[in-house]
C-alpha cells in the first residue's frame, strides 16, 4: 500500500496508540516484570541468582523441570503422529468424508484439557472401559494413564489438532510440480514424503509444534486433575497458593516457565529463517489427490477410524459420565439419570453467567484492541506501530498462571474504588486476564479482515464528506464484520475454558466462571457427574460460537452485502 495514501499520524492517531500502550503496559508489562524481577531479587532489594540455585539445588524442583520438558516434548511426538499422517491422508488421497475427518480432529480443541483427562481415566484407566476388556478377553491391561506417562496421553490429543490445522494449511499450498519433478525422478511414497511434500510444509508443521509444546508446558489444570504435582505449572500454583505470595521459588518456576515458552516459539521461526519454502504456483496448482488401492484404502480408513475414536474419546465419556448414576468397574454405566442437569441449573445458573459476562467483555475488549491496532498498522503512519502487534502478541508466551500470579503481586494491598474491597478478589482481574491471553488471537483475525478491505472505499466515502470516524464506523467496521466476529468467537470460546489464570484469580465459588466450577466438581468422585454436565454445556456453548461464526462469515461474503 503506497505510503502517501495512508492517515498521517494526527492526533486522533497518538491518542488511541497512547491508549493501547497503556493497557498492555499496565495489565500485561508490568505484572509479568514483577513476576520476573521478584525472582532475581533478594530480602533486601538486591539483584540476586540465588533462588535459582536454591530452586535447582532442591530435588523436588529439578524433578518438575525435567518432567515438564520431558512431558512437552513427548506430547509433540506423539501428537505429530497423530496429527502428520491424518493431515497428508487427507489433503494427498481421494477421501470420502475428509472434509468432516478433519473437522472431527480439531474437536479436542472446544473440551478442556482437564476435562478430558477425567474422561479418559474412565474409558482408558487401569480400571476403564478398554482395560477392562482387553483383561477379559486377552488378560491383560495397558496402564496408559498413570502419571506422566497419562499426562502426555491427554495433551497430546487434546493439543494435536494445532499440528493438523497448520499442516493441512500448508500442505494445500504446495506446488504440484514440484511433486511431479520428484514422481518423475523415482521418488515415490515414503520417499517422496520424506524428501519433498513434509520439507515444504516444515512452516506450517513448526509452528503447530511450537504451540504444542508451549501450551503443554503452561497447563495446569490437567496434571492437578489427574494428581501429577511433580510439574513445573502445579509447582509453581502450589508455592504461591500455600507457602504465598512472596515466595520467590514460586516465581522462579514461573520465570522458567515464560523463558521455554519464548524459546519454543523463537526456535519455531528462527529453524525457517534463512532457507526457502516459496512455490511457484497455489491454489489450482496445490498437490493432486491420488486414489488409494483397495488394501491401502482399509489400511487408511482402519487407521483413521482409531485414531478418531481415541480422540473423539474424551466427548464420548464426558457425556456418559454427564448422564452416569453409576459408573465404576464397568464397560459403560451401570444406570442413568438427569439428575446431574438439574443440579448444575439449579446450582451453577451463577457459574454459567459469570462465564458469559466475563468472556463477552474479555472478547469485546480484545476486538476493539485488535481493531484499533490494525488500523494504526496498516492505515497510519504513525511511527513504530509495528511494535504495537508485537507488543500484543507478547501475551501468546505467557502462560495464564504467570499472568495471574503477577496481577496478584501488582495489585496486592489495593483497593477499588469508592470501596473498601481488594481488586484481587475482583472479578474484573479474572475478565482482564482472560482479555490480555486472547488479544493475539483477535489482532490476527482483525489484521487480515483490515487486508481485505481496499483503501479506495475508504478514500470514497470520505469523498463524498463523510469524517473519519463516520467512515470507520459505516465503511470500514461493516467490511471488516466478518474478521471482527472471527476474532471475537475465537476470544470467546478459548476464554471460556481457560482454568490456569482463572484458579488463581477467584477469589469465592460467587464470582467463579464455569472452567472454575468444573474442576471443584471434578476433585470429588460423588461431584464428577455435574461436573461432567457443567462441562457438556461448555462445550455446547463454544460449538454453538463457533457454528455461528462461521455461518456469519459465509453470509458476509455473499455477493452484494457491501456496507452502504
Amino acid at each position: 500500500m503506497p505510503r502517501s495514501r495512508k492517515a498521517g499520524a494526527g492526533w486522533g492517531a497518538w491518542a488511541v496508540a497512547a491508549a493501547i500502550v497503556s493497557f498492555l503496559v499496565l495489565f500485561l508489562l508490568i505484572p509479568v516484570g514483577l513476576v520476573i524481577y521478584t525472582a532475581f531479587v533478594d530480602e533486601t532489594g538486591g539483584l540476586t541468582l540465588g533462588h535459582f540455585g536454591t530452586f535447582f539445588g532442591q530435588s523436588v524442583f529439578r524433578e518438575s523441570f525435567f518432567n515438564s520438558l520431558w512431558v512437552s516434548l513427548a506430547s509433540v511426538f506423539f501428537a505429530s503422529l497423530i496429527a502428520v499422517p491424518l493431515a497428508y491422508l487427507t489433503v494427498r488421497f481421494e477421501f470420502r468424508g475428509a472434509l468432516l475427518i478433519q473437522t472431527l480432529g480439531v474437536l479436542p480443541l472446544v473440551m478442556p484439557p482437564f476435562v478430558g483427562a477425567v474422561a479418559l481415566q474412565l474409558i482408558f484407566g487401569r480400571n476403564g472401559s478398554v482395560n477392562l476388556l482387553l483383561d477379559d478377553w486377552l488378560g491383560f491391561k495397558v496402564p496408559i494413564m498413570d502419571g506422566l506417562v497419562g499426562v502426555t496421553f491427554v495433551e497430546s490429543i487434546h493439543y494435536f489438532p494445532f499440528i493438523l490445522l497448520n499442516l493441512v494449511a500448508a500442505m494445500r499450498n504446495i506446488d504440484a510440480a514440484m511433486e511431479e519433478s520428484a514422481l518423475n525422478l523415482g521418488a515415490r511414497g515414503f520417499r517422496l514424503f520424506r524428501r519433498i511434500i513434509f520439507p515444504l510444509a516444515m512452516p506450517g508443521y513448526l509452528a503447530g509444534a511450537a504451540l504444542v509444546f508451549v501450551k503443554v508446558f503452561d497447563d495446569l489444570g490437567t496434571p492437578l486433575v489427574m494428581g501429577v504435582t511433580n510439574m513445573l505449572a502445579p509447582q509453581a500454583y502450589l508455592r504461591i497458593t500455600s507457602v504465598g505470595i512472596d515466595d520467590p521459588l514460586g516465581y522462579v518456576t514461573s520465570v522458567l516457565m515464560i523463558g521455554f515458552s519464548i524459546l519454543a516459539l523463537w526456535m519455531a521461526g528462527h529453524v525457517t529463517r534463512n532457507r526457502d519454502y516459496a512455490t511457484l504456483q497455489k491454489g489450482g496448482g496445490s498437490l493432486q489427490r491420488r486414489r488409494l488401492a483397495g488394501w491401502e484404502r482399509v489400511l487408511a480408513y482402519g487407521w483413521i477410524a482409531a485414531v478418531l475414536f481415541v480422540v473423539l474419546a474424551p466427548h464420548l465419556g464426558i457425556l456418559l459420565m454427564s448422564f452416569a448414576k453409576v459408573w465404576s468397574f464397568s464397560v459403560l454405566p451401570d444406570a442413568y439419570t438427569f439428575d446431574h442437569y438439574v443440579n448444575v441449573l439449579e446450582n451453577s445458573r451463577q457459574m454459567i453467567g459469570n462465564t458469559m459476562l466475563y468472556c463477552l467483555l474479555a472478547a469485546g475488549l480484545d476486538v476493539v484492541i485488535g481493531t484499533a491496532i490494525a488500523w494504526l498498522i496498516l492505515r497510519t503512519t504513525l511511527p513504530a506501530r509495528r511494535w504495537l502487534d508485537h507488543l500484543a502478541s507478547m501475551a501468546l508466551a505467557i502462560p495464564g498462571l504467570v499472568l495471574a500470579i503477577g496481577y496478584l503481586r501488582l495489585f496486592k494491598g489495593v483497593n477499588l474504588p469508592f470501596t473498601d474491597a481488594p481488586v484481587v478478589t475482583s472479578w474484573v482481574l479474572i475478565m482482564l486476564a482472560y482479555a490480555v491471553r486472547r488479544l493475539p488471537y483477535a489482532l490476527r483475525a482483525c489484521m487480515a479482515a483490515l487486508q481485505q478491505v481496499h483503501i479506495s472505499l475508504e478514500e470514497a466515502a470520505q469523498g463524498l464528506g463523510a469524517t473519519r470516524w463516520r467512515m470507520v464506523r459505516r465503511v470500514m467496521v461493516p467490511l471488516m464484520a466478518g474478521g471482527i466476529l472471527a476474532g471475537f468467537v475465537t476470544s470467546f470460546i478459548t476464554a471460556a475454558v481457560e482454568l490456569s489464570a482463572t484458579i488463581v484469580l477467584s477469589s469465592s465459588e460467587s464470582q467463579a466462571p464455569m472452567s472454575y466450577g468444573i474442576y471443584l466438581y471434578m476433585q470429588s468422585v460423588s461431584g464428577r457427574g455435574p461436573g461432567a454436565a457443567l462441562a457438556v454445556l461448555a462445550v455446547v456453548v463454544v460449538a454453538l460460537g463457533t457454528w455461528a461464526s462461521h455461518r456469519f462469515a459465509q453470509s458476509t461474503q455473499t455477493p452484494g452485502r457491501a456496507a452502504t
